[in-house]
C-alpha cells in the first residue's frame, strides 16, 4: 500500500485543458491519454521518492514524473500524502507550481 495521491485543482484544470486539445481531433485518444497520466499520477504514490526533483526548483519536496510530453509535478506532503500540482507540457517551458 503506498501513500494517498491527491490531485490539485490546478492539476484537474491542466488535465481538462490537454483532454480537450486532443480532443478536436481525436476523442478516443483523448481519453486514453488522460487515463494513462492519472495512472502515472497514481505510481507516485507507491514510490513518492521516484520521480526526479524538479530541476527548476531544486526542491526534494518537489518531484516529478515524465509521460511523454508531460511533466506531472507532485509535491510530498507532511502527512503521508502526495498532492499532483501540474500536468505540464514540456514545451511550455518552466512550470508553475
Amino acid at each position: 500500500m503506498g501513500q494517498k495521491v491527491v490531485i490539485a485543482p490546478s492539476a484537474r484544470r491542466d488535465l481538462h485543458t490537454i483532454v480537450q486539445e486532443i480532443a478536436r481531433d481525436a476523442p478516443g485518444r483523448a481519453v486514453k491519454f488522460g487515463d494513462a497520466l492519472l495512472d502515472r499520477a497514481e505510481q507516485a504514490g507507491s514510490f513518492p521518492r521516484s520521480g526526479r526533483i524538479v530541476p527548476e526548483f531544486g526542491r526534494d519536496d518537489l518531484r516529478e514524473l515524465i509521460h511523454d510530453p508531460i511533466r506531472i509535478i507532485y509535491r510530498l506532503r507532511t502527512d503521508d500524502a502526495v498532492e499532483v500540482i501540474r500536468f505540464w507540457h514540456a514545451k511550455r517551458g518552466t512550470p508553475e507550481p
